[in-house]
């Protein structure tokens, strides 16, 4: 008779599922010898569950296929956590198999005894527990279905000793997503045209919704004559083969998408979510489509929310929109987002000789050297702010980040699980030295699982955001130091092949050295740590707390920082 956990593994099987990513355990032992027997699935171990469930994450938004971690009892789904959160935040179906202690000491402050309903039930969009061989296989079917439907993340809670027991039926059952025509009625269709028709000037915000709709939303931006600015989720979707395009907005944007909002008459959202609430535009009316009701209205007041799939509403509002003739709000933005892709072109240039990098030059180096349907990572950071300002998207290339949840040491991780989904493809993670520390263990997940990485290390010997943000605000500088190790060294003691470039004029011949190498490869580049990454538009807040940083920092005896920050930052004034 099949036990559960050979039931739970034909079932992944017979869904198309082709690894898994996790540490074993004694409680997963039942789990992990299915595995073993399943030739088709891999096991991925890695060094650090929270590791395997952020490569879930990302083979899950690169495949748009259900994804699978496991961990063992207590503190080894418990690491799970941070990287569950990630997936169901970017909503990308996950599937978590968390192993529980036996079943017969539930309840009496076990050893490693903890309440995994309770504790996923956050980062879930479905978590249940398995007590009964009877409720098997219905509980696994109704999670990969809950976790593929709403593009979250499913946790099936289960005992090891009931893994082990015999399941009364041995069915598998495939599960499929449906893909349903969802676009608003005629009346709420007629009345989001006539609020546009009305509108002189109307900008488009297109977040990760529109993935899949690239070419019903372009069309509809030039009926309306409207500038496209993306989200940072929208980039890799949107961004290419666009005339309309004028940049992103928010605290990783630049001013031309901030000012194409700020400067319209109507707004209209497509597919984002986007949560900054003071770079919404003060006067517009305002439309949001979303295939989610329940997003309708979250971050600004709304005129018209509309329920729909982007790519068919867009279809369905364009016949219903006659193409403007008056285009100076879009050639206006147009040439605003020409002159601001020239200035910060212009950041994009190499120190003098010994001087640390600066970023701008390390990433748009990258950009040029990368193949066309590189997949790339980001650390949360400055290395976000980097890959969205000088990264290019081509419809080929993909871009991964914890664009949502926001948290550090995501770019290695999401760089493991692009690489096992696409092994002959070229993955690069822009990492920065706080995350890269923060799971260095995973170098050695790399090298174990023969995945080959390419890491581009942004080592400002900094937690460089954090800096920021003090500064933005007038804190001196605290608590963000960093002593790194040569990461190149450190790679190299691991297996992987290590470059140090410590050398503007070094840095080409080491990104295409390690871009061509047969293996993993990591690129430690020393950049500035001064570095600023200025927002679309400074608020007073923000000019005072600049001003106070630098007051506060000079009384504190450490004013040679001021003097590094102008240093750093001339080119932006001159």
């Amino acid at each position: 008779m099949t036990t559960i956990a050979q039931n739970i593994v034909e079932t992944l099987a017979a869904n198309g599922v082709r690894r898994v990513y996790g540490l074993p355990g004694d409680s997963l032992n039942g789990f992990t010898d299915a595995l073993r027997a399943t030739p088709s699935i891999e096991w991925v171990h890695v060094r650090h569950e929270e590791a395997g469930a952020f490569a879930a994450a990302a083979e899950a938004a690169l495949t748009g296929e259900i994804a699978v971690c496991a961990g063992s009892a207590g503190p080894g789904n418990l690491h799970l956590i941070n990287g569950l959160y990630d997936a169901n935040r970017s909503r990308v179906p996950v599937l978590a198999i968390a192993a529980h202690i036996p079943s017969t000491e539930i309840g009496s402050n076990y050893f490693q005894e903890t309440h995994p309903q309770e504790v996923f039930r956050e980062c879930s969009v479905y978590a249940e527990q398995v007590t009964d061989a009877a409720q098997m296989p219905r509980i696994l079917e109704i999670a990969m279905r809950t976790a593929v439907e709403k593009r979250g993340v499913a946790v099936v809670v289960l005992s090891g000793d009931v893994g082990l027991t015999s399941t009364n039926s041995d069915r598998v059952t495939v599960v499929r997503r449906a893909r349903p025509r969802v676009v608003p009625n005629d009346a709420e269709l007629r009345e989001a045209a006539a609020i546009l028709n009305a509108a002189g000037k109307v900008t488009i915000l297109a977040g990760a919704g529109v993935e899949g709709a690239h070419d019903e939303v372009v069309a509809l931006a030039d009926a309306l004559a409207a500038p496209i600015v993306h989200a940072m989720r929208g980039k890799e979707f949107i961004e290419y083969d666009n005339p309309f395009d004028v940049g992103m907005t928010g605290l990783l944007g630049f001013s031309s998408g901030y000012r194409a909002m700020e400067d319209c008459d109507a707004l209209l959202m497509l597919g984002t979510d986007f949560p900054y609430q003071q770079f919404f535009p003060s006067k517009a009316k305002i439309i949001q489509v979303d295939l989610r009701g329940e997003q309708l209205g979250r971050r600004v007041p709304l005129d018209l929310g509309l329920v729909g799939d982007v790519k068919d509403t867009a279809a369905a509002l364009l016949p219903l929109v006659p193409r403007k003739k008056r285009r100076t709000h879009l050639e206006s933005s147009l040439k605003h987002y020409a002159k601001a892709r020239s200035k910060l072109d212009d950041l994009a240039t190499p120190t003098k000789k010994g001087q640390p990098l600066h970023p701008q030059f390390v990433t748009r180096t990258l950009d040029r050297l990368a193949a066309e349907d590189a997949v790339f990572t980001a650390d949360v950071g400055t290395p976000v702010i980097w890959a969205a300002r000088y990264l290019t998207m081509n419809g080929r290339r993909r871009l991964v980040g914890s664009f949502t949840h926001g948290s550090m040491a995501n770019a290695l991780p999401h760089a493991m699980g692009a690489q096992a989904a696409f092994p002959g493809r070229q993955v690069v993670a822009l990492a920065g030295d706080g995350g890269l520390s923060m799971l260095l263990g995973e170098l050695l997940t790399i090298v174990q699982n023969r995945l080959p990485v390419k890491l581009v290390v942004f080592n400002n010997a900094s937690l460089n955001f954090i800096e920021l943000e003090m500064k933005s605000v007038g804190f001196v500088n605290f608590g963000t130091g960093l002593d790194n190790p040569n990461f190149a060294a450190v790679a190299e003691a691991m297996g992987i092949k290590g470059v140090r470039v410590n050398d503007s004029s070094e840095l080409e011949a080491g990104l295409a050295e390690a871009l061509a190498h047969d293996g993993p490869a990591l690129v430690d580049v020393a950049t500035m740590r001064e570095e600023l990454a200025m927002p679309p538009t400074i608020t007073a807040q923000q000019a005072g707390g600049f001003t106070l940083y630098a007051l506060r920092t000079v009384l504190s005896g450490r004013g040679d920082e001021v003097l590094d920050l102008a240093k750093a930052n001339w080119r932006r004034v001159f």
